[in-house]
């Protein structure tokens, strides 16, 4: 079911994902231990299915785990999803105080970004009206402009997201770049070797819900593409 921003207010990200009754489970991660360091920028790859995403959730407490533990410190960034959680009820300005206060701010820092954020969404007077309203496009550029204005100190990035039309994606991309510089610790789920090397000097390689290798990006990301060549080659 489709939860609400409201609702996480409240529940504070808690919620169910212990077994119940006789429903089955994935076992989507699997021993995987690791530490990032202040200042560290680092991808994750691996193919479809391997953990990159259900990594990312978890540290960004989205996912519930159950078992280990999940040390972080400082104020973790999201970026993903992006439009999930609007209160479609609410205005544009209260979706920007709801999405706030679920990621910590006090109602006060959101205030502060509150003006930056509707001038980089550009949808007008509809920042006043409520979200049901919107175009699909409005809604992207106005969860684009909240997500990546309310900062935190570690970015989490499923891929590097595009939003909106031609025009709005350029600047929303140069927005995007100007979060990884700024971000303490970065981690990048990405398809893209291109972009995980050119971006983050470590690379985690994920297969099955583990680590397969974790070290500078190139020797990584050359692993990774021999052994898919050769995962491709014998299927």
């Amino acid at each position: 079911m489709r939860r609400s921003i409201k609702s996480e207010l409240f529940s504070l990200f808690g919620g169910g994902a212990e077994q119940k009754h006789n429903v089955d489970f994935v076992e989507a991660l699997k021993s995987i231990s690791f530490s990032i360091a202040d200042g560290e920028r680092v991808a994750v790859i691996g193919q479809n299915g391997s953990g990159k995403s259900t990594l990312l959730r978890a540290l960004a407490g989205v996912l519930p785990i159950n078992g280990g533990e999940i040390r972080v410190r400082g104020r973790v960034q999201g970026l993903f999803d992006i439009g999930l959680g609007f209160e479609p009820e609410a205005t544009g300005r209260e979706n920007i105080l709801y999405r706030g206060l679920v990621m910590g701010l006090s109602p006060t820092e959101v205030s502060e970004r509150e003006e930056e954020i509707i001038r980089f969404a550009d949808i007008g007077d509809f920042i006043d009206l409520p979200v049901r309203t919107y175009s699909a496009g409005m809604g992207v550029r106005l969860a684009f402009a909240i997500s990546t204005y309310l900062q935190g100190d570690i970015l989490l990035l499923d891929e590097m997201l595009g939003a909106g039309d031609a025009a709005f994606q350029a600047k929303a991309y140069a927005r995007m770049m100007s979060l990884v510089d700024s971000a303490r610790i970065l981690i990048l789920v990405t398809h893209d070797m291109g972009t995980a090397q050119l971006i983050c000097p470590r690379t985690i390689w994920l297969r099955g819900g583990q680590v397969v290798m974790d070290g500078p990006s190139a020797e990584v990301i050359q692993a990774y593409l021999a052994d898919s060549a050769e995962r491709a080659g014998t299927a």
